[in-house]
């Protein structure tokens, strides 16, 4: 009796699939690049009246963020992106632990110095239209990471998505601060900050970012079944991937 084939996951998109896929990175990049840079000349120079480090130190993420970016891009402009994705995770990475070492020692300086910030309206209307963009942006091009395969967009994904959080914690602690007068909710925020920003370095650094394509014949019967059964049911892996896709982490190095 002839037993139905069963067919293995493909080592990911086909060609066409991955030029679009590309150029919507780019693209996202660009959206990126160009919002961060607009608020970070706005979050640093209002961060600066107002002696708000919270503020400030978000100015910085979006610095970083910007980095970040222009180095998705720069992977993305090569005929083999591929080929630079460690470099570029590297840094990612480390620009994360630049604003982390940056916002713990202004922090800690402003809680120690008794530095009192500010009121800053202006700071508030720029954390909550953050707080509106950012997870868009997140989003679509961490879609398109993941199935493109490319861990650093991804991890710049997970970047921008910070900017989210950031924008959450950098309003309350603005409103805190404006409604109530406690200067302490501003440092304290900025920690709160710093301390997501190591959390997503290292993440960026080992390449835990995204959901890989294995390749094919690197699963064995069993597990190919398994993924096979499971393509109709939506379920996914330990790590919330979805079905025929395994953990980046995995070969990360």
């Amino acid at each position: 009796m002839n037993l139905p084939l069963v067919s293995l996951p493909t080592t990911g998109p086909p060609p066409a699939r991955r030029l679009v896929l590309a150029r919507r990175v780019r693209l996202l990049v660009a959206a990126t690049i160009t919002y961060n840079l607009v608020e970070a000349v706005v979050a640093i120079t209002a961060g600066t009246l107002a002696s708000s480090t919270a503020l400030i130190g978000f100015g910085l993420d979006s610095v970083i963020e910007v980095s970040s970016a222009a180095a998705v891009a720069w992977q993305f402009a090569s005929r083999d992106p591929q080929s630079r994705e460690k470099a570029t995770l590297r840094i990612i990475s480390v620009s994360f632990f630049a604003l982390a070492a940056y916002v713990t020692v202004e922090s800690l300086r402003a809680l120690v110095g008794g530095a009192e910030a500010e009121h800053s309206s202006i700071g508030l209307v720029l954390a909550a239209l953050s707080l509106a963009i950012m997870p868009v942006l997140s989003y679509v091009q961490r879609r398109a990471g993941r199935e493109l395969g490319s861990r650093s967009a991804v991890a710049d994904s997970r970047q921008t998505l910070l900017c989210t959080y950031l924008s959450a914690v950098l309003l309350v602690g603005l409103a805190v601060n404006s409604l109530n007068g406690w200067s302490w909710a501003d440092p304290v925020a900025a920690l709160a900050i710093a301390a997501v920003a190591v959390k997503e370095g290292r993440a960026a650094w080992r390449g835990d970012t995204c959901c890989a394509v294995p390749p094919t014949g690197s699963l064995t019967g069993l597990e190919a079944d398994s993924a096979v059964g499971a393509g109709g049911a939506g379920e996914g892996d330990a790590c919330g991937c979805p079905p025929g896709r395994s953990c980046c982490c995995a070969d990360a190095t």
